[in-house]
Order: structure tokens, then C-alpha cells, then sequence
């Protein structure tokens, strides 16, 4: 950082690391003894899609990776896009395969950033649910290189359980790189896997 950049309060944003996504198997333990959320299975990866075909196979080829294991019984990754033009990729393991599901997710990611594509990735999501049948998801933000618990109110609408993700956000402290400005815990509305 700069001299001008001290005086003008700039920043330098943080730089992404993909590698921060394996901490979510960890903060899965202490989310359930904390709040008795468990992992759902269901994971996310959010990008702006790009015209042209450098992108359109690179998508392909990220498919393909993750379709490998069908055969075996593995379930296929369902794409869509949102109300806004987003694209998503919905992965799908067995809730006690966690760890298979972050690696799956962080291929997705590195896949595109190694390809030239990481601008146009956004966030990455995992899925959790309580006794109660309330949905949580934690968030990362791949710019920002940090996570963030969202958790909408049940019964459907676009109303957010605040209090619950300040609580999901204090008992993560330890486990997991938190954002710390709030304006930047961007509702997911209707993402696959919450």
C-alpha cells in the first residue's frame, strides 16, 4: 500500500484463497455443537457467465470433472441460472461426505481462476440444516476471500434470520476467515442448495 493509498483510506482488496474453503468441514463440528446445524449434502458455486467459446469449454470441462463419478453412483451437477443471469453449479454428495463436497467446490473454482475466469466467479455455498428445519448456508465470497453465514426465515419470502447468522457468525470466529463488514453479507436468494 501506498502513501496516497494511507491518506485516502484505500485499501487493497484481499487477495482470493481457494484454499480457505477447507475449513468449512471444521466449522461444520462446531456449527452443530454450537447451533445443531448439519451439513445438507448441497454445495453451490456462483459465476457471471461470459460469452465465447474459451468459456463455454472451460464450463464444459468443469462439468465433465465433476460428472466423472456418476458411474459409480454418483448424482450429475445441475446447472441454472437465476433471476438475475447468474449461473450456478449444484453439487450434490451425501450429507456425511462433506469434505468430498468442498474439494468438489474448490475444483470449480480453481478450474475457472486457472483458466483466466476467476473475475467472473462470485461465491461458493454450502448448505445446513437444523432439527428444526431451518436452512443456513455459509458463504464465500471469492473476492473478498472471506465467509458469511446467511440463513433465511422460513415459510418462504425474501426475510433473513439476523440474529441467528450474528450468532452462526460469532461461533465461527476460530474456524473460518470472517467478513467482517456486514454490508457485504449479500442475501442468496432461491440459490440452489439452501
Amino acid at each position: 500500500m501506498g502513501i496516497l493509498d494511507a491518506l485516502f483510506g484505500r485499501t487493497k482488496p484481499v487477495k482470493p484463497d481457494l484454499d480457505q474453503l477447507f475449513g468449512v468441514p471444521s466449522a461444520a463440528l462446531t456449527l452443530e455443537a454450537a447451533s445443531g446445524f448439519r451439513p445438507t449434502g448441497l454445495g453451490s458455486v456462483c459465476f457471471a457467465s461470459v460469452e465465447g467459446g474459451a468459456f463455454v469449454e472451460v464450463e464444459r470441462q468443469v462439468r465433465a470433472l465433476l460428472d466423472a463419478d456418476t458411474g459409480r453412483g454418483g448424482v450429475p451437477v445441475e446447472a441454472s441460472t437465476d433471476a438475475y443471469g447468474y449461473s450456478w453449479l449444484l453439487v450434490r454428495h451425501p450429507p456425511e461426505e462433506l469434505p468430498e463436497l468442498v474439494t468438489d467446490l474448490h475444483a470449480v473454482n480453481s478450474e475457472l481462476e486457472g483458466n483466466g475466469f476467476g473475475p467472473q466467479l462470485l461465491c461458493s455455498m454450502v448448505g445446513f440444516r437444523d432439527e428444526q428445519g431451518r436452512s443456513l448456508a455459509l458463504v464465500y465470497l471469492y473476492k473478498r476471500g472471506t465467509f458469511y453465514p446467511f440463513a433465511p426465515m422460513p415459510g418462504g419470502g425474501e426475510k433473513r434470520n439476523s440474529p441467528l447468522e450474528l450468532q452462526v457468525n460469532a461461533s465461527l470466529g476460530n474456524d473460518l476467515r470472517l467478513e467482517k463488514d456486514l454490508t457485504r453479507w449479500f442475501p442468496v436468494w432461491g440459490a440452489p442448495g439452501l
